[in-house]
């Protein structure tokens, strides 16, 4: 019902001046004034108000007055509610709480959160719990916990505890505060609890990581007598992506199937998400292809599906074909694909992305400028990153580590040095994957003892707890610079069980310099972590090659054959007229091949005679020459 019904209304009943007609009803003011808030008709309510002011016993209506305080507050005239609520005789709890609600949803938290200060100072009299859930509904940062508290403990002060409303909103605030432990409490002391109350701690949990716990409430829920609803199964399956619980989200699946929820936008996007997070990229992309109508945030979640299940041509050609048919593009899209793109990846499209960004005027998006710096520092152009950091107007600690990353990328190691300091020096908070970077770089230019300082740093001034990733990259750094028993030792003392990744730098350091015995230890160690992976049998038969123990070597590739490991073949890229072209070793493939062959030849005639000489340390025969051959 809107106000044009009203009007329409009005005439079939033959009322010749249908203001005139209003005025002298009360009831069909307010309704008329409730509507022209609700749809923005300022110039009609106030064309109201003004009649009213000629007819004073109209206007100081209690009722009247609340109305066109709504009124006001919906179309964003806030001085204008505000001239009018001081002019007011009377006033009630709909009188403060249009002032509080107006205040605080122009984002104006002072004056609603002051407005609120003095309706308390006058008596509790003066406001209802819909003032208090008001308040409550703006309480969404953890800077604002305070007033949560206030208000909780307002709550009991007034005996509203046992309100539905408020302890739903109360639920709400503390998780969107973080405040996890008061939000389960308040849930748990609910004498009464509605689908509300159920869905607001089974999202809580969802959003804060606690999916387990978020999936574990869902199910209890499903045992009571309280039926879940859209919001609910929506908030279980965003738990079921985060626990990556590919049978327990496939049942929900199921369930809103039969609701008939499947075809809500969101819902999609829900089981999309989830699909893909738990690997099953098929399904997601069923459910992508089978949708009547997509949004931006099904096609960004197709889009990162892809991306994150290595999908990558995939996820480039969905996008193109979304630009090509005119659908609406936005930064979230935009961001999605920039992800996608590694080192066999065109660099000639991300400049035709990066075309589409100026132009859409995406550019001054701080994730899309972070998206290109990824894209051209992993395309190879280092310079293109550069310039994408300088013009960006804001930076966050993403930006940093994209471009301390893209240094580290392309071997610019002091450079990268240098970007951590600017980077403490603007304010930004360092990361895990700061330091990641850091102590990649810190490898590879042979900075050993600043290495071990941001490893120690890292928990002492930050409280980042090193993950696998950092002690593998302390472990290379050793290996680099020759202290195997250091880093045979730095392994041992770890406060965790090392994993793959720290055996296979180990490893990778005695390939380097030829260390047979701690390289075996390694390999040992590695075999019992990795058992089928062909990365130990490679670098000990390296090993063994250097050292010419050929004997060793040759058991070693024996041992390998006979579990069936395959050596991952290594790849190199060149792209020459937008088109990438891929090599292995000894490739046949291109149809180019014999002339590639030809100039390879000539110039390693020209590097020999230059005085190179190969290092036969990291030449690896192929596994199906015979035993011994290189006695």
């Amino acid at each position: 019902m809107n106000s044009r019904w009203v009007f329409q209304n009005l005439k079939q009943r033959n009322v010749p001046n249908w203001l005139s007609y209003v005025l002298n009803n009360h009831v069909d003011i307010s309704y008329l004034l409730s509507i022209c808030g609700r749809e923005a008709r300022l110039h009609l309510g106030s064309s109201i108000h003004a009649s009213l002011i000629k007819s004073p016993e109209h206007h100081t209506h209690l009722h009247i007055s609340n109305s066109l305080l709504f009124m006001y507050s919906k179309c964003d005239r806030l001085d204008d509610a505000a001239k009018l609520f001081d002019e007011m005789p009377v006033r009630d709890a709909v009188s403060w709480n249009s002032m509080i609600s107006g205040f605080l949803a122009c984002g104006e938290l002072d004056t609603g959160f002051g407005y609120f200060r003095k309706v308390f100072q006058l008596g509790v009299c003066c406001f209802d719990q819909a003032t208090l859930t008001t308040i409550l509904s703006k309480c969404s940062d953890p800077d604002v916990v305070s007033v949560t508290r206030m208000i909780h403990a307002i709550v009991f002060l007034c005996g509203y505890e046992s309100g539905i409303s408020v302890g739903n909103a109360l639920i709400t605030s503390y998780f969107h505060c973080g405040c996890l432990n008061s939000g389960r409490q308040v849930f748990n002391e609910m004498g009464e609890k509605n689908v509300i109350s159920w869905t607001a701690v089974i999202s809580g949990l969802a959003k804060n990581q606690l999916c387990e716990e978020s999936l574990n409430l869902f199910v209890d829920m499903r045992m009571g007598s309280v039926e879940p609803n859209y919001l609910t199964y929506l908030s279980s399956l965003l738990a079921c992506s985060g626990l990556q619980a590919h049978k327990e989200g496939s049942q929900i699946h199921g369930i809103v199937w039969k609701l008939g929820f499947q075809s809500d936008l969101c819902i999609e996007s829900a089981l999309m998400d989830m699909y893909s997070k738990c690997g099953y990229i098929e399904e997601a992309l069923q459910i992508f292809n089978s949708a009547k109508i997509l949004d931006e945030v099904s096609m960004t979640v197709i889009l990162v599906a892809f991306a994150q299940n290595g999908y990558e041509d995939q996820a480039v050609h969905i996008f193109v074909k979304m630009v090509k048919s005119g659908v609406k593009i936005d930064p979230n899209m935009v961001s999605a694909v920039l992800g996608v793109f590694g080192i066999d990846t065109s660099l000639a499209l991300g400049q035709q992305i990066h075309s589409l960004i100026i132009k859409r005027n995406f550019d001054a998006n701080i994730f899309v400028s972070n998206g290109l710096i990824n894209m051209y520092s992993k395309c190879g152009d280092l310079e293109e990153s550069i310039k994408v950091f300088d013009q960006m107007p804001q930076r966050n600690s993403i930006t940093w580590n994209s471009m301390i990353a893209a240094f580290a990328r392309h071997g610019n190691g002091y450079e990268a040095l240098k970007f951590y300091e600017e980077m403490r020096l603007e304010g930004a908070e360092p990361t895990d994957i700061t330091f990641l970077s850091l102590l990649h770089v810190c490898s590879h230019i042979g900075l050993v003892e600043k290495g071990m300082e941001f490893l120690v740093s890292m928990e002492s001034l930050y409280g980042l707890s090193p993950r696998m990733e950092h002690y593998a990259c302390v472990v290379d750094m050793l290996g680099r610079a020759g202290r195997l028993m250091e880093a045979k030792s730095f392994i041992e003392k770890l406060p965790v069980k090392p994993g793959v990744l720290v055996w296979q730098a180990l490893l990778g350091a005695c390939s380097f310099h030829g260390e047979p015995e701690i390289g075996k230890y390694a390999v040992d160690q590695l075999s019992l972590a990795a058992p089928c992976s062909p990365v130990s049998y490679t670098l000990l038969a390296n090993i063994y090659s250097t050292c010419g123990r050929w004997k060793e070597r040759a058991k070693t590739i024996r041992k390998m054959k006979e579990m069936g490991a395959a050596k991952e073949t290594g790849l190199s890229w060149i792209e020459i007229n937008k088109t990438v072209h891929s090599f292995v070793v000894y490739d046949q493939m291109h149809p180019q091949s014999d002339d590639l062959y030809k100039i390879l030849l000539e110039l390693f005639k020209h590097m020999k005679d230059e005085g190179y000489v190969p290092d036969k340390r990291f030449i690896l025969h192929y596994l199906h020459e015979k035993e011994g051959a290189e006695h």
